[in-house]
């Protein structure tokens, strides 16, 4: 069978029907009290960028719940922490300041969802807000908000991601044995074994 391809807006709205009007009308361009409480609560969030190519990247960011500073009603910050220094998204933003970031709860199965212009910032007042574990972030990225909402549940519904009664087997070898396999890497099976049973990774989660 061959592909079909949908190529425009109009056959896209054939397919799918037009939109509801709640969903239409629940864009916000600042911050509801509602959102402040959301981002208090929230300890991950999802970071999509793309660069002046249009390559793109997601990459997750987590930190104690309200470790998203809101600095106003249209403006948040995003602490840094140590990771793989690969810094695909920062990189990204330096040549396209348009992201999409996804903020989650456990246990929720509702999302908040902010779209805007990013910058990164190496210095500021509030930097001293960032604090976590005696950790400084070197970086944060300052989103101006441009549009804002709460995302329906039925994603996290159908995949049942918070109940584990229904998540089965782990399907996968660990993390360790993974990396081997897909990697060229000088560690013997063993010692990746070791470092990433070790907590935190070898202690690094906030030491510089």
């Amino acid at each position: 069978m061959s592909w079909v391809e949908i190529e425009s807006e109009a056959e896209l709205r054939d397919l799918l029907g037009e939109v509801m009007p709640r969903s239409a009308t629940k864009e916000r361009p600042r911050l509801h009290e509602r959102d402040r409480q959301w981002l208090a609560a929230s300890p991950f969030v999802l970071i999509a960028t793309a660069d002046a190519d249009g390559n793109c990247d997601v990459s997750p960011k987590g930190d104690p719940a309200g470790f998203t500073h809101v600095i106003d009603d249209t403006t948040i910050a995003i602490p840094d922490r140590p990771g793989n220094r690969r810094a695909d998204g920062f990189r990204n933003v330096l040549s396209n300041p348009h992201v999409g970031l996804i903020y989650l709860i456990p246990g929720r199965n509702e999302t908040l969802r902010v779209n805007g212009r990013a910058r990164l910032v190496r210095e500021a007042p509030f930097f001293d807000e960032l604090i976590v574990k005696g950790h400084r972030p070197a970086i944060a990225l300052v989103v101006e908000i441009e549009q804002i909402f709460f995302h329906c549940a039925k994603a996290f519904m159908r995949s049942a991601l918070w109940r584990p009664e229904q998540w089965g087997p782990d399907p996968l070898p660990s993390h360790a044995t993974l990396v081997k396999e897909v990697q060229a890497t000088p560690e013997t099976l063993a010692e990746l074994e070791t470092y990433y049973a070790e907590d935190n990774y070898g202690k690094k989660l906030y030491k510089v």
